[in-house]
C-alpha cells in the first residue's frame, strides 16, 4: 500500500503537472523546428545577388523570382542580358527554357552554366554562373522571367525583371554590410538558444512546483481520509 490511494494522488497530480508537461513539449517542438529549419525545403525567398566579383575566379549571378500561387502549375524562360560599360544598350547572353541552356554572346561563350531550378519547367530560380570572370564583364545584368500560370480554363502570363551591377575587382572586400550582418545572424542564434534554455529551466521549476504542491495535497487529503476511518473506528468499537 503506498502513501495515498491512487484514486487521491493521481486525479490531483495528472491534471496540474500535464499542462505544464504539454506547454514544455510544445515549446521544445516549434523551437527544434526553428533550428532545424535550414534542413528542410525551405519556401522560395527572393534574395538579392552579391555585385563584387574577383577577376579570374567564379561568380553566381543570382536572380529569384518566386511564384505568387504556389498551387498553381506554371512555365517558365529565363532570358539573361548584359550592358558593358561603353555599351549603350543591353545584348541578350543567355537564355534557359525546357532545362535546355543556350549561350547567345561570344563574350561568355563556355564560360556561363546555369545554377538554378533543376529538373522541372516551374522555374523560380534562375541564377547563372560565370566561369573565370574578366574586368570586361564589369556592367549592368538584368535577369527576365517570362512565367505562364495555368488555370483550369485559361492562361496568365507574368513577368519579372531583376538588374544586378557588377563590378569586378583584383581582391576580394568585405563590406560593412557583410560583416554586420554576419554578427546579427550570430546574436541571434544566441539570443534564442538562451532563451530557450530560459524557458526550459523557467518550465521545469513550474512543474517541479507542481508537483510537490500535489503531492502535499493528497499526503494532506490522505491523512485526513485515516484520521476520519480511525475516528469511525474508534467510535464502532465504543458502541460495541
Amino acid at each position: 500500500m503506498g502513501l495515498f490511494p491512487p484514486t487521491v494522488g493521481m486525479a490531483t497530480l495528472r491534471p496540474t503537472v500535464g499542462m505544464a508537461t504539454l506547454r514544455l513539449l510544445l515549446l521544445a517542438s516549434v523551437l527544434a523546428g526553428a533550428l532545424h529549419a535550414p534542413l528542410c525545403r525551405a519556401a522560395c525567398v527572393e534574395v538579392d545577388s552579391d555585385t563584387e566579383a574577383v577577376a579570374g575566379k567564379g561568380f553566381k549571378l543570382g536572380c529569384i523570382s518566386c511564384k505568387m500561387r504556389g498551387e498553381v502549375p506554371a512555365t517558365a524562360t529565363v532570358d539573361w542580358f548584359f550592358k558593358a560599360k561603353e555599351d549603350s544598350d543591353f545584348s541578350h547572353i543567355f537564355s534557359y527554357e525546357a532545362e535546355s541552356p543556350s549561350i547567345m554572346d561570344d563574350r561568355f561563350w563556355e564560360r556561363i552554366d546555369w545554377n538554378g531550378s533543376k529538373k522541372t519547367n516551374d522555374l523560380q530560380d534562375g541564377s547563372i554562373y560565370i566561369l573565370n570572370v574578366t574586368f570586361n564583364d564589369t556592367g549592368v545584368f538584368r535577369c527576365f522571367f517570362d512565367r505562364v500560370l495555368t488555370f483550369s480554363s485559361y492562361e496568365f502570363r507574368t513577368h519579372a525583371t531583376k538588374f544586378i551591377t557588377l563590378n569586378v575587382v583584383a581582391k576580394a572586400t568585405r563590406g560593412t554590410a557583410s560583416i554586420l550582418s554576419e554578427v546579427m545572424m550570430y546574436v541571434s542564434i544566441i539570443g534564442l538558444q538562451v532563451w530557450l534554455v530560459v524557458e526550459m529551466v523557467y518550465c521545469y521549476r513550474k512543474i517541479s512546483v507542481a508537483g510537490e504542491e500535489a503531492l502535499r495535497e493528497s499526503a494532506a487529503e490522505y491523512l485526513a481520509i485515516a484520521s476520519e476511518s480511525k475516528d469511525n473506528c474508534a467510535g464502532v468499537q465504543v458502541a460495541e
